[in-house]
């Protein structure tokens, strides 16, 4: 039989054994792992894709003419001409975007914790599903409304959500994609990130900000409009998070909210007026 850690009386006083070869003691990181792991994640993740946004968006306004002149595309054709090829680097995007959530996982782990920690797991389907139709209901027809209002102003580029090739895969694509952003997004930016910052003594209120302005820094590459919209969004999303406790409904939410924009648009753009196109 092995030797375990056990505690046993000798001579009146508690000792232990030593632990078994290859053992550890599990310890809680220090507020420093925790603020590295932290950088770590958003470096290589949607922290680089608000850098990369406001790169894009001081290009976009030093640009002779207005920002609704320009036109900023999603899921743009990654091989044109070359359909298998197209859909090898979409699958291959749409994976690999998926890694800090692994991380994620991994970093949680190393606590004895799990995504379902955050709340994203399938304990509770029907409710998730409820709450997030409901949500995506309610923000997607403000949504449209605040964008089209904000580039009327001339405070938003022109957003193609999709220019892939009409091809088979085309929509299947389209929703892999945004289920991608929605898991993304929701867990990072709101379970994980604000875990991360309460446990590294930040204050409710200060999380809630710095989860909605990430939120709205990655979308400043459409304009002023959806920089302000996105953190609105964050906002509500921060809200409904601590009140539920899980970011399920609001990857439920935010995927039917990408699905409507990336479908609606490839099924509605040149067959209705009010919907801008490049």
């Amino acid at each position: 039989m092995g030797r375990e850690r056990v505690g046993r009386l000798k001579a009146g006083v508690q000792v232990e054994a030593e632990p078994v070869a290859g053992s550890f003691v599990q310890e809680r990181p220090s507020r420093r792992i925790f603020r590295d792991e932290t950088l770590l994640v958003l470096g290589l993740s949607l922290g680089a894709s608000g850098v990369s946004a406001l790169i894009s968006f001081v290009g976009s306004v030093t640009k002779p003419g207005g920002l609704k002149d320009q036109a900023a595309t999603l899921n743009a054709s990654a091989a044109p001409g070359r359909p298998w090829l197209d859909l090898a680097w979409q699958l291959f995007g749409i994976t690999t975007a998926l890694i800090p959530v692994a991380l994620v996982a991994h970093f949680l782990m190393r606590e004895g914790k799990s995504l379902r920690t955050l709340g994203f797991d399938r304990t509770r389907p029907w409710p998730d599903l409820g709450r997030g139709a409901a949500i995506a209901a309610v923000i997607g027809s403000t949504g449209i409304a605040f964008y089209l209002a904000a580039r009327g102003l001339g405070f938003n580029l022109t957003v193609v959500p999709e220019a892939l090739p009409g091809v088979w895969w085309k929509y299947p694509v389209l929703i892999l994609s945004a289920v991608q952003n929605a898991v993304l997004e929701e867990v990072i930016v709101v379970g994980y990130l604000l875990r991360r910052l309460g446990q590294l003594g930040w204050t409710p209120g200060s999380a809630l900000v710095a989860s909605a302005v990430l939120r709205g820094s990655y979308h400043l590459y459409q304009g002023i409009g959806g920089f302000v919209g996105n953190m609105a969004m964050g906002v509500v999303f921060v809200y409904l998070y601590r009140r539920w406790g899980r970011v399920g409904p609001l990857v439920v939410a935010h995927s039917l909210l990408d699905i409507g924009a990336f479908v609606g648009y490839a099924l509605l753009a040149g067959r209705v007026g009010w919907l801008p196109t490049a």
